[in-house]
């Protein structure tokens, strides 16, 4: 599912306009966004937990040349889904090939 296919779910199950659910969409991502930025945890019951996880600086080794680098200490966004989401994304699904 694609940004473009949000969009048009929530225009279609709200009855918004495709310009307004947009707006919506956006302004849902860029909170989430601020929030990551300021080191923020955002928390969506029953869906999960979008955070700021930081790694540790280690050694890596470059695949072409095969030296050794240094990767230094950065931060990354981390979600950890919610039991809720956990359960339903374990459920059989009819939509699934087996």
């Amino acid at each position: 599912m694609t940004k473009a296919d949000v969009v048009n779910a929530l225009a279609s199950k709200t009855g918004m306009g495709r310009k307004e659910a947009a707006e919506a969409v956006n302004l849902f991502l860029s909170s989430v966004r601020e929030a990551l930025e300021r080191g923020e945890k955002v928390s969506l019951v029953g869906f999960g937990t979008f955070y700021v996880k930081e790694k540790n600086a280690r050694q890596g080794r470059n695949p072409r040349t095969g030296e050794r680098i240094q990767i230094p200490r950065k931060r990354v966004a981390a979600f950890k889904p919610g039991r809720a989401f956990r359960q339903l994304a374990n459920l059989p699904s009819s939509r699934t090939s087996t």
